[in-house]
């Protein structure tokens, strides 16, 4: 642990990580960090039953922008003015504003509430990524809302349509049973 993270034997409060507070990319990697706890604990909320198709929205938009995370000091990162570190520390208090809303969400047991703020805090992070890495495209939640939408809509399709597969050939055997005993009584089989 570094000098920075103890005062005196105890944990620095403000800083218990030992962070270089001065570093002005630690924004990208809080921002990420933040982010795949949020995923993580919302997965776990939604992994007993099927995804809807906005849960699967937001995971998937989530994914998105976690996807291929720079480090710190990888080249494709920039370097940011003040007005652009200002904008990282806006969208940092709002992130962790979000985080305190899903928090509260995952308490009560909301996980269409914590399906809309994953988005958000998704947004924030995206907002983020961006000013650190502009030549990396993102996608918007809008574009991968809609591929999402159009699977579900397809699974859905097929689901309908192998029941109903399912349905009728389950219904003729069943008439093939019923005319097999009809024709058993009356060829005199039965009392």
């Amino acid at each position: 642990m570094s000098e920075e993270a103890t005062t005196g034997g105890e944990a620095n409060v403000a800083n218990p990580w030992g962070a270089d507070l001065d570093d002005p990319r630690l924004g990208l990697r809080i921002a990420a960090e933040r982010l795949s706890l949020v995923r993580y604990v919302f997965l776990v909320q939604i992994e007993d039953g099927i995804a809807t198709a906005a849960q699967r929205a937001s995971l998937e938009y989530a994914d998105a922008v976690l996807i291929g995370w720079p480090e710190t000091d990888s080249h494709e990162v920039a370097d940011l003015d003040g007005d652009q570190l200002a904008t990282v520390g806006a969208q940092m208090e709002l992130m962790e504003r979000r985080i305190l809303d899903f928090r509260r969400q995952e308490r009560d047991g909301d996980v269409d509430g914590m399906t809309d703020t994953l988005v958000k805090v998704t947004e924030c992070v995206a907002v983020i990524r961006g000013l650190y890495q502009p030549d990396f495209a993102l996608p918007t939640f809008a574009e991968i809302q809609q591929v999402v939408q159009d699977e579900w809509d397809e699974d859905m399709d097929r689901i309908d349509a192998d029941g109903a597969i399912s349905t009728a050939d389950q219904a003729e055997q069943e008439t093939r049973e019923a005319d097999r005993r009809q024709t058993g009584h009356e060829g005199g089989v039965a009392a």
